[in-house]
């Protein structure tokens, strides 16, 4: 069985302009003749975008959702198309509008394609018409309200803890172990090549496989530094989150400043953080509840993510 090597995942406009552009001048300028002045308009930079792309990091598809529910500019390069990839896109703007609350999502399909959007559950809506010199037909899918959690509100969060010195790699462990099991739904890990002698502990594993499992729309993010450290290795985090894909999130530093960063850290959700100044090394300090020392460096995972590409060769296949 052939199962085509990509994935998919959110967008930046800013950042990721160019590789945007280029899918849809390839797909809708040149193979379809509609000219760039109707194509890239003023509401992209209002829009969530998302992007597809190979093993090897190329963009080979997007689409994007704007602020009142419309999808649009969905286009895949033409030798991916028929492997899934337009689906994949389809349903990640499906899913991302139902997770901002909307009712409905709609979408002006060129009539050729109405097969496509039909079997997401999508219906044709009033008549066919001409858009760009092309037929088109629009087509709308009710999405089911979010519903209320009947869990009690969340107690207020525990007291701040001071932070504890970190000397052994025993000590580090036990403390990412805490770390990980306080974990909501985001954990964010930042190392130069997923240390092997603390990522690589079954301990560890477990943990973020229960935590993957048990907590619905959980993440982990992992900015790997030197990813061509583990070429030909086995490496139980990223076996784990081959299984996991729709969990666990890779990217490599490309930026000199972040590249030549030696520091190591792990963040979750509930003000938890972990930090050492030598990424090779295992002295370093903690808290499981220190907000401001977590925000610090949450803040730094933000800038260092955003300026990072997806570590494609380790990403699983994407279906």
């Amino acid at each position: 069985m052939n199962i085509p090597n990509y994935y998919v995942e959110p967008a930046s406009y800013q950042v990721d302009l160019e590789a945007l552009h280029q899918i849809r001048t390839s797909v809708f300028v040149i193979e379809q003749q509609i000219p760039p002045e109707e194509e890239f308009d003023e509401l992209d930079s209002q829009c969530h975008h998302v992007i597809a792309r190979d093993a090897e990091c190329r963009p080979i598809g997007t689409g994007r959702l704007a602020p009142e529910g419309k999808i649009g500019r969905l286009a895949v390069l033409s030798e991916w198309r028929r492997q899934g990839v337009g689906q994949s896109l389809l349903r990640a703007l499906i899913e991302k509008a139902r997770s901002l609350g909307l009712a409905s999502v709609s979408a002006n399909a060129q009539v050729s394609a109405l097969g496509f959007y039909q079997k997401l559950g999508f219906t044709p809506q009033g008549d066919s018409f001409i858009e760009a010199g092309i037929p088109h037909q629009t087509v709308r899918l009710e999405l089911e309200p979010v519903t209320k959690s009947d869990r009690p509100q969340p107690l207020p969060r525990n007291p701040s803890m001071p932070a504890a010195r970190l000397e052994s790699v025993e000590a580090t462990l036990v403390a990412s172990l805490k770390l990980i099991d306080n974990a909501r739904r985001q954990i964010c890990i930042y190392s130069r090549d997923l240390e092997y002698g603390l990522y690589g502990q079954n301990q560890i594993v477990e943990a973020l496989k229960r935590f993957a499992l048990d907590h619905k729309n959980s993440t982990v993010q992992i900015i790997i530094q030197e990813p061509e450290n583990l070429r030909g290795q086995t490496h139980p985090v990223l076996e784990l989150a081959q299984r996991l894909t729709s969990h666990f999130s890779l990217r490599t530093s490309v930026e000199a400043e972040d590249i030549n960063n030696l520091s190591a850290f792990l963040l979750n959700d509930s003000d938890g953080y972990l930090f050492r100044l030598l990424g090779n090394r295992y002295e370093g300090h903690w808290s499981p509840n220190l907000p401001a020392q977590n925000r610090q460096l949450r803040e730094e995972f933000e800038r260092i993510w955003q300026r990072s590409l997806p570590c494609a060769e380790f990403r699983a296949l994407g279906i």
